[in-house]
């Protein structure tokens, strides 16, 4: 790879917010290690940063996985000579279900996606950013409103995210020590084809359905963008992007 570039990895690359922010960074200036279950999702992402001059590498891996973790992150280095920033984007919902009928494997399934698996790459980037020279990284965790306030029967989701909130933290406190920064985005709304049916109606507080606006793309991965490229002597801790009429302050 050339020398100054730089190099970062966003999981859940194939699609969605993990797709855009891909091209995103590598419109900034990154070589972007793509990485997600199904490798032709992440083949048509890396087409299309190609088609923009970009560089970007697939690296097929379930982030539940310790081994596919393991591998995948071995061969960024292997690949890139070190690692300046994960996005630490992908994750799962489980749709509205009633505490007393859910089912502990729909439980297990969303918690080693949204926690084991954000765990997972974190611990293997901060490995990398910690023994790299020059020393030091970012890590970004992709969180969700849903870890400052929950949508009803969403028990799952919400603790996952609230759980997010803490790796966030516990990893910019311990990784000072290594120049290695983390921060949270806490998204609301984006305009993906997870959250389409917003806009036919979403269950509130109140038992109401009521449609919702969404949030376009460009705005998250500007976010994303700029976090990435902040100096390593500065931080943004959390930040939150939303619509801005979304009911979440003063929800239910």
């Amino acid at each position: 790879m050339t020398t100054g570039k730089k190099f970062a990895a966003v999981t859940g690359a194939g699609t969605g917010i993990g797709q855009a922010s891909s091209l995103a960074l590598a419109r900034s200036g990154f070589a972007v290690a793509l990485i997600g279950r199904r490798r032709e999702a992440l083949a048509q992402t890396q087409k299309l940063i190609a088609d923009q001059g970009g560089t970007a590498l697939v690296v097929p891996a379930d982030i539940s996985d310790p081994e596919a973790v393991r591998a995948a992150f071995e061969h960024i280095g292997q690949a890139f000579g070190r690692l300046d920033v994960l996005f630490n984007n992908a994750g799962r919902n489980a749709g509205a279900v009633a505490l007393e009928d859910y089912d502990l494997q729909l439980w297990n399934d969303v918690i080693a996606t949204n926690l084991t698996g954000v765990f997972l790459c974190a611990q293997a980037a901060y490995r990398l950013m910690k023994t790299q020279s020059p020393q030091g990284g970012r890590i970004i965790n992709n969180g969700s409103i849903s870890a400052y306030s929950p949508r009803p029967l969403t028990i799952a989701y919400t603790a996952s995210k609230h759980a997010v909130t803490g790796i966030t933290q516990s990893i910019a406190l311990d990784g000072r020590a290594h120049r290695i920064a983390c921060s949270q985005i806490d998204i609301g709304n984006a305009a993906t084809t997870l959250t389409e049916r917003m806009t036919r109606g979403v269950l509130q507080p109140d038992g109401r359905m009521a449609p919702e606006s969404r949030l376009d793309l460009r705005h998250v991965t500007d976010a994303v963008v700029m976090m990435a490229n902040l100096p390593l002597e500065a931080n943004i801790l959390n930040l939150t992007v939303m619509p801005t009429d979304m009911p979440f302050v003063g929800r239910g």
